[in-house]
């Protein structure tokens, strides 16, 4: 073992099946995800709706494989590569875990909607263990490069009352 593999008793949860429905519903799962991350004026607005699509797509594909593979190994990397390009490209950290947060809610209500109850906790669990572990890896990556130069967003003082700023 690796340690980046997904542990679950096989008896639980019907892997296949679950893999499956994923297939089955990756495109409404991406749409609904795509329109999430696309308001106001962040970054995904100006990238247009294709090319967000495109980038929802990516990372769906990257954790549907982690859990049908159930190894972190990709989507960890895939995250932290996200994190290098992203911050070179000048988006922000929380535009980035709002594009993760936008699939695991669009993931989660379609499974809701498609599960039996009993194999709910399991195949969310997994969902949430897989995008968590990216977040993570995203989020280690991008503030050890912010950590290098100055970036206005990681500026928390101003959330402190006495901080001086």
């Amino acid at each position: 073992m690796t340690g980046t593999e997904l542990h679950t008793d096989p008896k639980e949860l019907p892997t296949d099946r679950f893999v499956a429905i994923l297939g089955e519903e990756r495109t409404s799962i991406v749409g609904l995800a795509s329109d999430s991350v696309r308001h106001g004026d962040s970054r995904y607005v100006m990238a247009g709706s294709a090319e967000t699509r495109r980038r929802i797509e990516l990372l769906y594909d990257q954790m549907t494989g982690a859990i049908a593979g159930r190894d972190l190994g990709n989507v960890l990397g895939y995250a932290r590569g996200l994190a290098r390009e992203r911050f070179e490209s000048g988006y922000d950290l929380a535009e980035l875990q709002a594009a993760f947060n936008a699939l695991e809610e669009a993931t989660w209500s379609t499974l809701c909607a498609r599960l039996e109850p009993e194999f709910l906790a399991v195949s969310l669990g997994l969902v949430s263990t897989v995008l968590g572990a990216a977040k993570d890896a995203l989020s280690r990556e991008y503030v050890s490069l912010a950590s290098r130069t100055h970036v206005s967003s990681l500026d928390l003082s101003a959330l402190f009352t006495g901080s001086g700023a």
